[in-house]
């Protein structure tokens, strides 16, 4: 078993690694690029030291027990530096500047069915042109056999081209050279050999798809290679951004399957690479990836309805099993995701343990859960600066506590902010409407109201003995 300070010497050691990029001309690399793109050729970095090599072999290869992982892990935030992996560029255009998300795929060739080319596609063309401005896909052919990978580049060359030349879609390959020892793996969970070694490998083949996207733009979402988009995803993701501003994470989640749609800041990737290659025998990439969400601090998982990546495929990439799952969250054209602007929330009902009111004006899978409310209970949201809202809607109970709905209750919105006991509140409000079966929804607020709304609140119109679960408030502005 390895002593502490021998592991804290190969994390110092592999954060000197850098990944040593050759320069030239924007010119001759632009003419040299399209070439290799068209003659489905490839080009290799050189500058590898062997020693280097090494040291990434065998650190890999290393038994590391889980009562090391906060030790080892406790300065994660040093481990920033690349991985020195030098990439086979097969179809590669220089980027003019950072975009705001990657997409990353890894692929390999699998015994049934093929699914990578219906995923690229999927990605553009649930993707506006404005959208397709601010993304790169990568694709990380991560299959040792040279044969598949030449037909499958020849297909991508073909259909994707004009996204090829215009630098939104990249095509990698990281050679089989930089890989640690994938036999006489361990066998935890009583895995048989073969598949510990399809999951081991795969976690390396994510560690460098991610080392090689850490710097092309802002955020990274990861997919499968076998997925559906919803439409206009990226503006989804950037509104889910927005309304976390000032709030810590390290990832979020678009889909509740496997190792799809999770979102991470970029300057995360060389950590989260790191951490990939150095467990990649304990466990699968998606296991994995819940110990870096908790050693970086995020206890509880993020994730957010509708989902916007749905698994396609029908057999597995290992061995070609079946695989049927699906996300039911699921929706291929959601309607329009709420734009509810920064505000305060506050309520006199009684919360029930940390369900509090913050999570029902979240777009996270949560909701508010309060004990019975009484008549003349409230539910205030007090918006940072007056908005024009176009239209609201507001969703109580859920589907395993249908009871828990709002019996009685009315929406308001309000002007004329005061300050009362360290609290902001509207002095005068006007009501829009009863709720009906637990829901309200009303649009064409802008022209039902004529001011600008400081306050929006939900009251309790009548004493009811149930819960009360505010599943969602969604408010969009005009």
């Amino acid at each position: 078993m390895l002593k502490f300070h021998q592991v804290k010497h190969i994390f110092d050691v592999l954060d000197k690694m850098r990944c040593l990029r050759k320069r030239s001309t924007v010119s001759f690399l632009g003419v040299l690029v399209i070439f290799l793109l068209f003659m489905n050729l490839y080009i290799e970095d050189s500058y590898v030291m062997e020693g280097d090599k090494q040291i990434l072999r065998e650190t890999s290869t290393h038994q590391l027990s889980p009562e090391h992982y906060m030790h080892t892990f406790k300065d994660l935030s040093n481990f920033s530096g690349a991985l020195n992996v030098t990439y086979r560029y097969l179809a590669v255009m220089p980027l003019q500047r950072k975009r705001f998300l990657t997409i990353g795929l890894s692929s390999v060739r699998r015994k049934k069915g093929s699914y990578l080319l219906e995923t690229i596609k999927s990605i553009f063309e649930q993707s506006s042109y404005e959208e397709l401005k601010e993304i790169s896909v990568v694709v990380h052919l991560a299959d040792f056999n040279s044969s598949w990978r030449e037909v499958m580049l020849q297909d991508i060359t073909q259909k994707f081209a004009h996204h090829i030349i215009a630098g939104r879609l990249m095509v990698i390959h990281a050679p089989e050279e930089y890989y640690p020892i994938l036999s006489g793996l361990k066998r935890n969970y009583n895995d048989p050999e073969d598949r510990v070694r399809f999951r081991s490998k795969q976690n390396v083949d994510y560690a460098f798809l991610l080392n090689f996207c850490a710097n092309i733009s802002y955020y990274y979402v990861m997919l499968e290679d076998d997925v559906r988009c919803s439409k206009n995803f990226l503006t989804a993701i950037k509104k889910v951004i927005a309304s976390l501003e000032g709030t810590y994470w390290v990832t979020l989640e678009f889909s509740k399957l496997g190792y799809i749609g999770k979102l991470y800041h970029s300057h995360d990737l060389p950590r989260l690479a790191h951490f990939l290659l150095m467990f990649y025998q304990e466990m699968p990439c998606d296991w994995l990836l819940t110990h870096f969400r908790s050693l970086l601090a995020q206890k509880n998982v993020i994730r957010f309805k509708p989902s916007l990546f749905q698994h396609m495929g029908y057999y597995s990439s290992y061995k070609g099993t079946e695989n049927k799952l699906k996300d039911d969250d699921f929706e291929e054209e959601p309607f329009e995701l709420p734009d509810n602007p920064p505000a305060s929330l506050y309520t006199n009902m009684s919360v029930f343990e940390n369900y509090d009111a913050s999570k029902a004006y979240s777009s996270v899978d949560d909701y508010f859960w309060g004990k019975p409310p009484s008549t003349g209970d409230v539910f205030v949201i007090i918006f940072e600066k007056p908005i024009v809202i176009k239209r609201i809607k507001v969703n109580t109970g859920t589907e395993d506590r249908q009871n828990d709905i709002l019996h009685h209750g009315a929406l308001d919105v309000g002007e004329n902010i005061r300050y009362f006991k360290q609290n902001r509140q509207c002095i005068t409000y006007i009501r829009l409407g009863e709720f009906r079966n637990g829901n309200f929804e009303v649009s064409d607020v802008n022209q039902k109201i004529p001011f600008d709304i400081h306050c929006m609140r939900i009251y309790v119109t009548k004493t009811q003995k149930e819960w009360l679960i505010i599943r969602s408030i969604s408010i969009w502005t005009s």
